[in-house]
């Protein structure tokens, strides 16, 4: 069985055709999503902010151990209602560049928030480096968007 062959069935799956066919429902997982997704940038945006200088006049970490659960909760809630919408129309994204884009661009997004942003400024790092990580963060996730929205268009 092929990927395209598999995809056509869950395509054709009671359950993708329940939620493309549905009245209210790809609208609220839509709606939900994009209200995940402005969530996960305010959050980041205020510790991203804080680690260039600039916004509230807090440290980074105190910004950030205040921001853990919404960031955590944006990202879970994406994730999900990600799944939901690619499954609801998964051979739309199946040869879409832009749905390629970004999915490379969450999986970067995710290892870096996780991996390095997160970890550098729990310890306190400061400094260039961290500078340039919070960026490159804020870059990714901004793709991520960019790279959704281009989905629609492409």
């Amino acid at each position: 069985m092929t990927l395209y062959h598999a995809l056509e069935l869950l395509e054709a799956s009671a359950f993708a055709q329940f939620i493309r066919e549905s009245t209210w429902l790809f609208p609220a997982i839509e709606a939900t999503h994009l209200l995940a997704l402005a969530l996960l940038g305010g959050s980041l945006l205020i510790v991203v902010l804080a680690v260039l200088g600039v916004g509230l006049n807090r440290p980074a970490a105190e910004l950030l151990r205040s921001a853990r659960a919404y960031v955590t909760g944006a990202i879970v809630t994406l994730l999900i209602t990600g799944v939901l919408l690619g499954v609801s129309e998964p051979l739309k994204l199946y040869d879409r560049r832009a749905f390629l884009v970004k999915m490379i661009a969450l999986a970067i997004a995710l290892l870096i928030t996780y991996g390095v942003f997160n970890p550098r400024i729990e310890r306190g790092h400061e400094g260039t480096m961290t500078r340039n990580v919070a960026s490159l963060t804020i870059a990714l996730w901004l793709a991520v968007a960019i790279a959704g929205r281009w989905i629609g268009f492409s």
